[in-house]
């Protein structure tokens, strides 16, 4: 028997009382149950309001990508062993840390417009547990509770993880084996509240930091430390409209405060299943050189596997 889609989905979603502020800071046990309660709901609901938007609303796609990245990554997906100049794009600043332009800035405005009219859908979304639920505050993740289950956003979130993120990581990073989940989310750091971010590592084999800044929105503070292992010095760098930093989950990192404007960021992992992640001197690289992680990822793994598909399935272990 065939089941029939709730059309009145989107109203029952907007009716719904959300858990509060306090609740969710707090992770009280209601919250979760509220967000997995509703999730089929939730996800009606969006899908019910692409619809209802399809004359005005964008259709996130690869297009709104940086246009040299967008053509490596193509041309490596054709041919693996022209990988090289997908990493040519990426500049390191330290080992285990690089840095390229991810948005085509002639397009993050309509990015951003879609992400506002995604904020002014009045669809419930969750925050990011621990921040203290801001404007641009959503989980991106099916995995998560809450997240922002649009289909043509889900579509260009997964063409993220697995068309460009996965095999840049296994190239620059060497995490082939410890890629085969994704999880995301939206944070926005202001100096009234998610200001900063304390010295830590991610649970994560790899971590994808892209900021969605518009040109003209400036703001100062917020600088990014990163720790090099090898070096014992501390390497500060700042985001700039559409750039991404792509770092191993184990280098430690820190976000100072930020002082004035807003800084908007896409923040993606990828970690193994039942969320591993590399560990000890064979999988990590401890303190060895960024040269040697590349070699000791080459000769490991080919081309061929660094620009392929997991097998696996996806689990729903969520870190957060």
């Amino acid at each position: 028997m065939k089941t029939i889609a709730n059309t009145n989905a989107l109203a029952e979603a907007r009716a719904l009382e959300v858990p509060s502020r306090e609740a969710s800071l707090r992770r009280e046990p209601s919250v979760s149950k509220f967000w997995n309660d509703n999730r089929k709901l939730l996800e009606e609901a969006w899908a019910e309001w692409e619809i209802e938007n399809k004359d005005n609303l964008l259709i996130p796609d690869e297009t709104l990508l940086d246009p040299s990245l967008r053509q490596a990554i193509n041309e490596a997906w054709e041919n693996p062993e022209k990988e090289n100049a997908v990493a040519d794009l990426w500049k390191e600043i330290i080992p285990g840390v690089y840095e390229t332009q991810f948005f085509d800035l002639e397009r993050l405005a309509d990015f951003r417009k879609y992400l506002e009219d995604a904020v002014n859908s009045e669809i419930p979304k969750r925050a990011p547990y621990g921040i203290q639920l801001n404007r641009y505050g959503m989980m991106l993740d099916p995995r998560s509770e809450g997240h922002l289950a649009a289909p043509n956003f889900q579509a260009f979130y997964n063409a993220i993880m697995d068309k460009y993120m996965r095999p840049i990581a296994r190239l620059l990073l060497g995490t082939y084996g410890y890629d085969n989940q994704t999880f995301g989310f939206s944070i926005q750091y202001n100096p009234d509240k998610d200001k900063d971010l304390h010295a830590h590592t991610d649970a994560s084999a790899a971590t994808l930091n892209i900021n969605i800044n518009l040109p003209d929105e400036a703001f100062t503070g917020s600088v990014v430390d990163f720790y090099d292992k090898a070096s014992g010095k501390t390497v500060q760098t700042k985001f700039e409209p559409g750039k991404a930093i792509i770092h191993r989950g184990n280098v430690p990192h820190a976000t100072h405060p930020i002082t004035s404007g807003q800084r908007s960021n896409l923040v993606v992992w990828l970690y193994g299943d039942h969320m591993q992640i590399p560990r000890g001197s064979t999988n990590s690289y401890g303190n060895i050189s960024s040269n040697t992680i590349k070699d000791v990822a080459l000769k490991n793994v080919t081309a061929h596997q660094r620009w392929s598909l997991p097998d696996g399935p996806k689990d729903m272990i969520a870190p957060f």
